[in-house]
């Protein structure tokens, strides 16, 4: 970065705390038409978008009652929206609460999850196309549809059978979080109590059953341990769908160098978070307790309603820095530089978070990134495999390997 560059930067980071502490809540950042042709160009694969659990959460599922081909200011996520940021390919995540799990209900609900996803795609034909592998996807692209694939967050979601797994994949889902907010009977979540170093057997065993149909081994929410047994496993490259840099803010959900450092063996993808607690390094600190108070809630609160009232009590109790844009790019940066420019994607976790940065309001932003990334010397090409490149590859690739251990 040039001298001019560093300058405007150190400017607007400091007019952006001025903007924080006046209580102006907003980032400025004009796209030029440089920055408008080269996004354009490609497009935005996002890794992670909850949508899904806030439309069941808000409209009962309906998307009569909340048509996202109209604005919903109410939520990040909407067709006009999608169309501005030039979303081109999403995984939609269809999150359960790991509480889920202790009910019997993690597999069925799920299931009504994936409906979702099923219904959006029928609502809006001209809008998304569903889709499984690569080729698919490329040809959604062509008809200037929003490719749309499933993510299951969190293996409870499998109840502990193998089975459930070979069913969620047969439904569609391309991806599976190994763990979510809980440590499970076969792996160690970042944010619980770690009771295997890692994986266990089983979860050794659901790695490569993922690795041999084609699955993508998700390791966002996991802990350290489970990150190295799960890259020590996998034939076939891995993903974090929505995880930041450790070493910019220290919150265990982010990922710590000495995993970045594997990327470049393994050939696998880092999609940046936006959330502000594991963005800001301030909001990182206050933020670190937040699963743990969660699941004390959980246990108090069973029904979903005064489970939402109460965090949404202690999130008021507990103020954190929005952060802002400035400090996604900053993590896009740390992540190129210790994982590679091949290894990096963005995965903002919209529709499932409380607070963004300034600047990241909702799905329209992604330009935004497009402009900072130039100016802090980032090439077209670096930026097209940001944007959709390196996921498209990491899908080529793990497709590759399922077709040859198929045939093995």
């Amino acid at each position: 970065m040039n001298l001019i560059n560093r300058l405007l930067l150190s400017f607007a980071v400091f007019l952006t705390a001025q903007l924080i502490v006046s209580g102006q809540q907003t980032v400025d950042v004009p796209v030029s038409q440089r920055a408008w042709r080269i996004h354009n160009s490609t497009f935005v694969f996002d890794g992670h978008n909850d949508l899904p659990y806030t439309l069941r959460k808000e409209a009962s599922s309906s998307f009569t009652k909340m048509d996202i081909a109209q604005p919903q200011p109410s939520i990040h996520t909407d067709i006009p929206r999608l169309r501005k940021g030039n979303v081109g390919a999403q995984y939609w995540s269809v999150y359960v609460p790991a509480a889920t799990a202790y009910r019997g209900e993690a597999l069925s609900q799920t299931l009504e999850q994936i409906d979702i996803v099923h219904a959006m795609v029928e609502k809006y034909p001209q809008t998304f196309a569903f889709t499984r592998n690569y080729q698919q996807i490329v040809a959604a692209r062509r008809q200037g549809k929003i490719a749309s694939l499933i993510g299951v967050e969190g293996g409870h979601s499998i109840e502990d059978s193998m089975a459930n797994l070979h069913r969620l994949f047969n439904l569609g889902a391309r991806y599976m979080t190994l763990t979510h907010s809980d440590t499970l009977a076969w792996a160690d979540s970042a944010t619980d109590e770690t009771k295997h170093d890692g994986l266990n057997d089983f979860g050794e065993a659901v790695v490569r059953e993922m690795n041999k149909i084609g699955m993508i081994v998700d390791l966002s929410h996991v802990s350290e341990a489970t990150m190295h047994d799960a890259l020590d496993i996998s034939i076939a490259p891995i993903m974090f769908s929505h995880s930041s840099a450790r070493s910019i803010a220290n919150h265990v959900r982010n990922v710590p160098d000495t995993v970045l450092k594997r990327m470049r063996q393994n050939g696998g993808i880092v999609m940046v978070n936006f959330f502000s607690g594991f963005v800001d390094p301030q909001a990182a600190k206050i933020m670190s307790n937040m699963f743990d108070v969660s699941r004390e809630l959980r246990k108090k609160h069973q029904d979903d309603n005064e489970y939402n009232t109460a965090m949404a009590r202690w999130r008021t109790a507990n103020p954190y820095p929005p952060g802002t844009i400035y400090d996604v790019v900053d993590h896009i940066d740390h992540l190129v530089k210790v994982a590679g420019v091949d290894h990096v994607g963005i995965g903002s976790d919209y529709d499932g978070v409380s607070k963004l940065p300034l600047g990241l309001e909702d799905v329209s932003t992604y330009p935004r990134i497009t402009q900072l990334l130039l100016e802090r010397g980032y090439s077209r090409r670096d930026i097209d495999k940001i944007m959709s490149g390196n996921m498209m590859r990491v899908i080529r690739q793990v497709e590759r390997i399922a077709t040859t251990s198929k045939q093995g």
